[in-house]
């Protein structure tokens, strides 16, 4: 059975570990590798972010800048132009929590105060050393994602010898950081990252061994929506790809995932409540 754990937002809290807790992309990027841009329009985004709630969703995550193999930063005034109108509106229609996806403390800032409670950075405060001040003052949930090298390099890390172990002893370190820096233990989130600086195999072995991230004593998140590594053990079309997600997304809960971050949160609501009550 997964522990249980109450995560504490700015004005809200949730409950993890009885029910999987759903949390929906929504990209507003021109370059995702999932939706192609289909959400970069504003009002596009915000009718997305509606109906991600209906969809059955416990929290919404946004994001302003692709971290798909090969794409470009983009500057800090372009993500917020993206990405704080479209937190700002749904902040004030949707019940659920909203997380920005931003490694960059001046953009998670001015995010909480738009109206997002999480923040989800895929460096895990490695890219940024103001953020974990930002994350503290803001009493801000966070997800410390695992990942391996600068922002440009990600996707073309050497292989690791020992995947668990080292993704284990560095998510270790992000969350020392994170209290130290004043942060709530309540308030985090781990993220084993799978995809992100991992070979496919290193991110097999990654989810088949989530158990031993779950006994770090913290709620566990883990994203394998239509990730790359899926393609190495199924057909490359959309459909293998979107039953392959439906297959890691219900190993990931019968290993202690607490929260699954996917594009088809309808899918992924009747994946997670029948294994849910298979478990």
């Amino acid at each position: 059975m997964r522990e249980r754990y109450k995560l504490c937002l700015p004005r809200t809290q949730i409950e993890l570990g009885r029910q999987t807790a759903v949390m929906g992309i929504l990209n507003v990027t021109p370059d995702s590798f999932s939706d192609g841009g289909r959400y970069f329009a504003h009002e596009n985004a915000i009718a997305r972010g509606k109906e991600i709630e209906q969809e059955g969703a416990d929290m919404i995550d946004i994001g302003g800048e692709s971290s798909r193999p090969g794409s470009q930063a983009v500057s800090e005034e372009e993500e917020m132009r993206r990405a704080l109108p479209v937190i700002e509106r749904l902040a004030g229609i949707v019940n659920i929590p909203i997380s920005v996806d931003t490694y960059r403390a001046p953009v998670a800032k001015r995010a909480m105060e738009a109206g997002a409670q999480m923040l989800n950075d895929i460096s895990a405060f490695r890219f940024d050393d103001n953020m974990p001040r930002v994350v503290a003052e803001t009493r801000a949930g966070v997800v410390l994602m695992h990942s391996r090298g600068s922002r440009e390099t990600l996707h073309t890390q050497g292989r690791m010898t020992d995947p668990v172990r080292e993704v284990r002893e560095d998510l270790v370190a992000a969350v020392e950081g994170a209290r130290k820096a004043g942060i709530l233990s309540e308030s985090i989130v781990i993220d084993p990252g799978i995809g992100f600086g991992k070979a496919a195999d290193e991110s097999v072995a990654v989810l088949k061994s989530l158990q031993v991230f779950s006994k770090l004593g913290y709620p566990l998140l883990v994203g394998t929506s239509r990730k790359s590594f899926i393609r190495r053990i199924t057909a490359e079309n959309p459909e293998a790809l979107d039953w392959g997600t439906a297959a890691t997304i219900v190993a990931a809960i019968m290993n202690g995932a607490h929260i699954v971050r996917v594009h088809e949160v309808r899918q992924a609501r009747v994946l997670a409540d029948v294994t849910d009550r298979l478990l």
